[in-house]
């Protein structure tokens, strides 16, 4: 079957998180993903390893489903090599420090003129314009400046990050949304583009929502914890056997779900009382209704308290660690986590694409080994054969 992106191939320059994120999204979609690291690898794919002979877990979630090179572009031969691959494809993607690319010699215009259909996507802290451009950046940068830091935590307590990589992974499907529109335009226009992605741009834009409040004068906007400052009951509650993530998070937004959630705690003529008909009144009796509700939840699991509530049609969801994520059976059944065989680590539990096309199944397949590809892509794009690419490494151009 054929997939959503076949026929467009992807030289992947990017490393860590963000940009990597990007191209594993098009690789899910069917995309030729061609990972380019230097002959050593990029420093994620050992040096966040648990042992020196094995690819870390960081790299394998990350990598999935594309094709590996080694190359050297600091070398003459190297940057001659690449060129080549450029003239066959369509996107060039990087998250390198601020102005590598130009000052190895591949910048937009670079690229532009050795392939005019190239579409470069760069994914960059700050952007390229701007006093903070030179800047470096990492994920929990991006949080601080992008406004999240901010808002998460308690109220009287410190700014907090979140672990969910809004910067990085954020980062990196903004751009795989900018190179699916520059594909789509450049089937009319017959021409690549420039796209760069900012991460404090992205962070900004996802947590734009909570900007509604600046507009009503709040100054600043403050942190609020768990518990939702426009519904009740709304917050986390404990559940035994109270471990620590023994929770629910219990969300009433309207009067429908306030009847139903009266219904499973067992107090249905709550639903009718004319105290708590409106959000103004349940929200004022915030402390009275929580406590309520966590005198249901605590005499119940999480899962039985989320499949009570699920059915009576209660927003409601336990609070899922690592390893209860890795063995779900809803997200097994979806093939959100999947079994994959890996040629070193053997076989290991895999997050797959949430990305669901009917007509672009994806089969989640390992990250490559370093250089796994080299012979595959070398012979077949550039014509080499083993005695050139023998020579060409211990030239140590790949």
């Amino acid at each position: 079957m054929t997939k959503a992106l076949d026929g467009i191939r992807v030289l992947d320059l990017s490393q860590f998180e963000a940009g990597p994120s990007c191209a594993e999204t098009l690789a899910w979609m069917g995309a030729d993903v061609i990972k380019i690291e230097p002959p050593g690898g990029e420093q994620s794919r050992r040096g966040l390893s648990e042992r020196p002979d094995i690819d870390a877990v960081f790299f394998c979630l990350l990598n999935c489903n594309k094709r590996a090179i080694t190359l050297n572009l600091k070398t003459d031969r190297g940057k001659q090599m690449f060129t080549e691959l450029v003239k066959t494809a369509d996107v060039v993607l990087e998250n390198l420090g601020p102005g590598s690319m130009e000052r190895l010699g591949f910048g937009y215009d670079d690229l532009a003129k050795i392939n005019p259909r190239i579409i470069s996507a760069s994914v960059k802290g700050f952007g390229s314009t701007g006093p903070y451009a030179s800047y470096n950046s990492f994920e929990m940068i991006a949080q601080a400046m992008g406004g999240v830091m901010a808002l998460t935590g308690e109220k009287d307590g410190p700014p907090l990050r979140v672990e969910a990589g809004l910067g990085d992974t954020g980062s990196g499907l903004h751009t795989a949304i900018g190179i699916l529109g520059a594909i789509i335009q450049r089937q009319v226009t017959g021409v690549g583009q420039r796209i760069e992605v900012a991460q404090m741009d992205v962070v900004i834009n996802m947590t734009r929502i909570h900007f509604r409040d600046y507009y009503l004068g709040v100054d600043p906007i403050p942190r609020k914890g768990n518990r939702s400052p426009q519904a009740c009951p709304s917050n986390t509650y404990r559940c035994k056997p109270f471990g620590p993530n023994d929770y629910v998070f219990v969300h009433t937004a309207n009067i429908e779900m306030w009847k139903a959630l009266t219904k499973v705690l067992g107090r249905p003529e709550l639903g009718d009382d004319p105290r708590y008909q409106t959000r103004e009144g349940r929200m004022a009796a915030q402390a009275e209704l929580e406590a309520m509700v966590e005198g249901f939840t605590s005499t119940r699991t999480k899962h039985e308290v989320m499949e009570l509530m699920g059915k009576a049609g209660v927003p409601c969801g336990a609070v899922l660690d690592s390893t209860e994520i890795m063995n779900n059976e809803h997200l097994r059944q979806r093939g959100m986590v999947v079994d994959i065989e890996h040629p070193t680590r053997g076989k290991m539990a895999m997050l797959g694409s949430p990305i669901r096309m009917s007509a672009s199944p994806v089969e989640v397949t390992p990250a490559p080994l370093l250089g796994e590809h080299n012979t595959e892509v070398y012979g077949k794009l550039l014509g080499l054969n083993d005695e050139d690419l023998a020579a060409l490494k211990r030239e140590k151009v790949i």
